[in-house]
């Protein structure tokens, strides 16, 4: 791993510390979990005791308070050693402990997000349903009063982490049936897995991150308490959307992850693989395909690092960030499609590492916003800050 001189030197650490715990916890046991579709269980309170499951969260909570771009290597190191891990990982850090830290009040706070933070706990995220995907709002899953109770009802989709998780940021409707308010008729609950009326549905049979589960959970009649209710019981929808922009940053930075992977095991390849007496490598074709791909992934990082550091500067930017989701998605799925074919007939076989980093990469470019939905809002964007006429 070259040292990058843009970083600081703690910045560099917190990499170098990620990078080891990839390449001897993770990789060796990659090809198993996949196989197997396997949850990484053991996995969770190692990332804990580095830290790395409260890395945004700030240390009066027992998180490591540190900022945007450093959690980031982090995680880009992560999924390159094992995505699902970094999905697991990435989940857990963005909205379930930010929507409490950003939003919960401090009872809620001082209970949930310490575990939370050492890895005592795993969180998971619920918006999706059947009928609302990128029309996320129009969700139908709903919560009603009983005195000072809430009574949940309905299913969610595509849960990461809703298997296993502890506790669940679940965004139901709160407005009435007869006066729906769209965006602004829905709730957050923070949702203890043991509730009764919460059970696990279907575990989906994934193309990629295979060992990463992926959910339907649903309520039946489930009673939480008042202190289940995220702030005001109208705005839920709002807050998940205020943390959306890091939540593509994380994608931002797990496909960065799998196409390093696939440029590192095709370089490696390259190197010893031989035609016509000599590593093919050395062809000019060839080469120029190295070429191609290590500048993509560089500008991927180029992009990621700066909205991270605006971030940090206190700029969220929602065109960077799109920017930043949307070329590194479509990085990772060329660069590795590409290395697919660089393996040749080895490339389509699953004892070579890059056709699982080819399945991996395809779902970033759904999640967290579709790579159509990233160019409507890059090009939004672009025009609002256009002057007219």
């Amino acid at each position: 791993m070259r040292r990058d001189y843009t970083l600081t030197d703690e910045q560099e650490q917190v990499r170098q510390l990620a990078r080891d715990f990839a390449e001897n916890e993770l990789r060796p046991h990659t090809v198993r979990w996949d196989a197997t579709g396997e949850f990484h269980e053991e996995v969770v309170p190692l990332l804990g005791e580095l830290g790395f499951m409260g890395m945004l969260l700030p240390p009066e909570y027992d998180g490591l308070g540190i900022d945007m771009l450093t959690y980031l290597l982090a995680l880009e190191q992560i999924s390159w050693g094992d995505a699902s891990v970094a999905i697991t990982m990435s989940v857990h850090n963005s909205l379930p402990t930010q929507m409490i830290l950003r939003f919960g009040n401090d009872e809620q706070k001082q209970k949930w997000l310490p575990p939370m933070a050492r890895g005592e706990l795993l969180g998971a995220f619920a918006l999706s349903e059947a009928g609302s995907g990128s029309d996320a709002a129009s969700l139908s899953a709903r919560a009603e009063r009983d005195g000072e109770h809430w009574v949940l009802n309905g299913e969610k989709l595509w849960v990461s982490n809703g298997s296993r998780a502890d506790v669940v940021m679940v965004m139901v409707r709160t407005d009435r049936p007869d006066d729906r308010r769209g965006a602004r008729g829905i709730g957050a609950f923070i949702v203890p897995t043991d509730t009764p009326g919460y059970s696990v549905g279907k575990k989906e049979d994934k193309t990629g991150l295979r060992s990463s589960e992926t959910v339907a959970i649903s309520f039946n009649d489930m009673r939480l308490g008042p202190d289940a209710l995220l702030a005001d019981p109208y705005k839920g929808f709002l807050y998940a959307m205020s943390g959306l922009q890091g939540g593509r940053l994380g994608v931002a930075a797990q496909a960065l992850g799998i196409a390093e992977a696939a440029l590192d095991h095709t370089v490696a390849y390259a190197r010893e693989r031989r035609q016509f007496g000599r590593p093919i490598s050395s062809f000019q074709a060839v080469s120029f395909k190295f070429a191609e791909m290590y500048t993509r992934v560089e500008a991927s990082r180029g992009l990621l690092y700066r909205a991270a550091r605006a971030w940090d500067a206190g700029d969220v930017d929602k065109r960077l960030c799109s920017m930043a989701k949307l070329h590194a998605s479509e990085t990772a799925v060329w660069v590795t499609s590409q290395a697919v074919n660089l393996f040749g007939g080895y490339g389509f076989m699953r004892d070579y590492p890059v056709e699982k980093l080819f399945r991996d990469a395809k779902v970033t470019e759904i999640y967290e916003g579709t790579s159509e939905i990233q160019r409507v809002v890059i090009a939004k964007e672009l025009f609002q800050e256009q002057p007219s006429g």
